[in-house]
């Protein structure tokens, strides 16, 4: 019994960040000079056809976005990692804003190259997407919002318009095996695969 009362103590912290398990994304918008920008990111979430994405306004992909409102919505599995956190400490915005700076950030403007991954070229948008990541959706900007109440992200509402992926995670034409298909999942600032399935909902289809 006392060690049953132990597992439910509860807490109250203050933890620095709030990643509490979400899939990493490889953001890929278009530069001025045609070339793409990689953003690793970790904030967002789906909703039918659309797609909302949580960025920095100081970093490359928001004055991307603003700009070109294009973009490839990559989705790395667990074995592309290290190829994510390569990207870590890179950003494509010159000169490199001071908050950045201080965070250890420098300028990398091929993000091809620093990453190790390859670019492909997309149906039907500009930007380019990444060949070894098992998701790659195209989407194009609907809104861009910076909430009142933190002026320093922005809220990007995408429309996939158009979803590629690895046939060896296909369950059939149009359904993702979950069995086979594992996002890389970023948990307050460590990289995680999932773990076994452990049932389906009653909506599920496959």
């Amino acid at each position: 019994m006392n060690s049953e009362k132990a597992a439910y103590e509860i807490e109250m912290i203050k933890p620095k960040i709030l990643y509490y398990g979400t899939p990493v994304i490889l953001l890929n918008t278009l530069n001025e000079d045609g070339t793409v920008n990689i953003s690793p990111i970790s904030s967002s979430w789906a909703l039918g056809e659309y797609i909302i994405l949580g960025i920095s306004i100081g970093g490359k992909a928001y004055e991307n976005l603003n700009r070109h409102p294009e973009c490839v919505i990559n989705i790395p599995d667990p074995s592309l990692w290290e190829n994510v956190e390569n990207l870590a400490p890179y950003t494509g915005k010159e000169p490199v804003p001071d908050n950045k700076k201080s965070q250890g950030f420098a300028l990398g403007k091929d993000k091809y190259k620093i990453s190790g991954l390859t670019p492909i070229q997309s149906a039907t948008v500009q930007p380019s997407r990444i060949k070894e990541c098992p998701l790659q959706i195209e989407a194009k900007v609907m809104n861009v919002r910076i909430p009142a109440y933190d002026p320093f992200f922005a809220i990007v509402e995408t429309e996939a318009i158009q979803v590629h992926a690895h046939k060896n995670i296909l369950h059939s034409e149009n359904h993702i095996d979950p069995d086979k298909w594992s996002p890389l999942i970023y948990n307050f600032r460590h990289y995680f695969a999932l773990g076994e399935s452990l049932g389906k909902t009653f909506r599920s289809e496959t």
